[in-house]
């Protein structure tokens, strides 16, 4: 239980901004930003209920960003080639599921974009879940940390949560604009020889 007023209400109403912001696949503010707004403005706040929520909510609109990266741009915008080469990627990483996994799960820790990893993890025809239970995992950790963090920083500096937000949002909205040639980056890379050959070089125009 949280320990502040109509709790059941803010759960509720977090859950559902959370989950909506990481279905987005693009510029949505950060989910840590937004829970660490809530731990600043909200003292009483149980830090561990918070994390909960957010990654649950975060997870499951990842996972629903993946889908439809799956269902949409796989199969309506990738040729089959495109679609044959990101799948070279499911024999490297079923081979190697515990590397992966962990993987996964430190990438989840960091402040780092995570549309960037599920609209890619997307077009590939691996299972959706083996990112998304990591995942889950890291942001728990990770949520619990920084709400924990910002709140201490915030009451012993004393810091204006408008005015330093402005740092954050640099770095967000920069991030946010090489999505796409990310995204088309990482489906012309020729993944069959960076794993079975560990060489790097991208796919042919023609393809």
């Amino acid at each position: 239980m949280m320990d502040f007023p109509d709790d059941m209400t803010i759960v509720v109403v977090l859950f559902f901004v959370v989950f909506a912001l990481n279905i987005v696949p693009a510029f949505a503010p950060p989910t840590w930003v937004t829970l660490s707004f809530v731990g600043l403005t909200v003292p009483s706040v149980n830090v561990v209920a918070l994390a909960a929520v957010g990654a649950t909510a975060a997870t499951l609109g990842r996972v629903g960003l993946a889908k439809l990266s799956r269902l949409i741009v796989r199969r309506k915008f990738l040729s089959e080639q495109a679609r044959l080469n990101v799948d070279a990627l499911k024999q490297g990483i079923e081979g190697r599921k515990a590397l992966t996994s962990t993987m996964f799960v430190v990438f989840a820790l960091s402040p780092l974009p995570s549309n960037y990893l599920f609209i890619a993890y997307g077009l590939t025809s691996l299972p959706i879940m083996f990112l998304a239970v990591p995942f889950f995992i890291g942001r728990i950790l990770s949520y619990g940390f920084w709400v924990t963090a910002a709140s201490a920083l915030g009451d012993r500096l004393n810091l204006d949560w408008f005015e330093s937000s402005s740092y954050v949002g640099l770095y967000f909205v920069m991030s946010q604009l090489l999505l796409v040639p990310v995204i088309y980056g990482f489906t012309r890379v020729d993944w069959h020889a960076a794993l079975a050959e560990r060489s790097f070089r991208l796919l042919d125009k023609s393809h």
